[in-house]
């Protein structure tokens, strides 16, 4: 039996080197987006501060009077400092406990703001995840399908449809898509809405237009970037040279173009998903669609501080999320990323 052949000592350095480099990025990523969004939750409450009024003058109404108004404060805890009150909340995000609403203050009923929010957090997280399912495909294949056909009608088609579509405002594009679907055809119900404890997977119908909206304001973005990227990684000489020596075309543009182009494509990918979860206010209010957004803007309505701020927290972990995975995703495509060259 032969002897087995040791490694190469530098190999093996380099590769520990390449694997330490990678570790201390995630490490890196991972701290700096705790920062960031401790810096967050700072702002947002102070933000939160200087709104008009407060909970407990728009729970009573403009018939209350001060003592029943300064009564209610000392009940919501409103009375207290705002170091206080910040500890307070922060220390319930980082136990579970996110508190009470102030909509059920009126009553008397305690309304845990977690349970409030459980489900609309479900709806809005089903209606980004269907989105992004088929945003994903459509982009990447209409994009090397303009990129292929560059100059060509085809390409043109893609093109203009892109620049139209993105230059419409989400309300513009829902509206329009509820006088085709309902006013024209009575295909679609124009709202979304749901009863209390419902998941919108079991009503496909009234995700299918918030669902469209949201692919035509992401799809077009997507769509270009794609598009850009194959167009440059098909004039590199690396590719040429594959052409060259007789690779078929189809098989040059997914193993080489193709994902040369992903790279970039990702960090529009990771915006238009940061997008769906926390710029979909539009869309959801427009639909009446039970989700986050909606929340937000009836939380706002009343005033309800805690609820809004644990809201915008909520939606700025997951888009700092979305972040760590958008960059670790371009590290993997990326080779001489990983290697701490680049």
């Amino acid at each position: 039996m032969g002897d087995v052949p040791a490694l190469d000592p530098p190999v093996v350095r380099s590769s520990q080197r390449r694997r330490r480099t990678l570790l201390w990025f995630v490490v890196i990523r991972i701290l700096v987006g705790l920062a960031t969004l401790l810096v967050v939750s700072m702002l947002v409450f102070a933000a939160t501060e200087v709104l008009p009024g407060d909970a407990a003058s728009a729970v009573l109404g403009r018939s209350a009077t001060p003592e029943q108004v300064d009564q209610l404060r000392a009940q919501m805890g409103l009375d207290r400092p705002a170091a206080q009150r910040y500890a307070e909340w922060l220390g319930g995000l980082l136990t579970g406990d996110l508190g009470d609403s102030a909509s059920g203050f009126a009553s008397g009923a305690e309304v845990p703001i977690s349970g409030l929010i459980r489900d609309k957090l479900a709806n809005s997280l089903i209606l980004a995840l269907i989105v992004t399912v088929f945003m994903i495909p459509i982009s990447l294949g209409l994009g090397v399908a303009a990129a292929t056909r560059a100059g060509r009608p085809a390409d043109h088609a893609i093109t203009t449809s892109s620049l139209t579509v993105v230059s419409l405002p989400e309300f513009v594009i829902g509206s329009l898509l509820i006088i085709v679907f309902f006013t024209w055809l009575s295909l679609l119900p124009p709202v979304s809405l749901l009863a209390p404890g419902e998941s919108a997977l079991g009503h496909p119908r009234l995700l299918v237009l918030p669902v469209l909206t949201l692919l035509a304001a992401t799809l077009a973005g997507s769509t270009r970037m794609v598009r850009a990227g194959v167009i440059e990684t098909m004039r590199s000489d690396y590719v040429r040279m594959a052409e060259l020596n007789g690779l078929p075309h189809r098989r040059v543009v997914r193993r080489y173009a193709l994902r040369n182009a992903l790279a970039p494509a990702v960090q529009i990918f990771g915006q238009n998903i940061q997008y769906l979860v926390g710029g979909i206010i539009v869309v959801e209010y427009l639909f009446s669609y039970p989700g986050i957004g909606k929340e937000l803007v009836d939380a706002v309505a009343i005033r309800d501080v805690r609820e809004v701020q644990t809201i915008a927290i909520l939606i700025a972990a997951f888009c700092i999320f979305i972040n760590i995975v958008t960059d670790l995703l371009v590290v993997f495509l990326v080779p001489k990323l990983r290697t701490g060259n680049a």
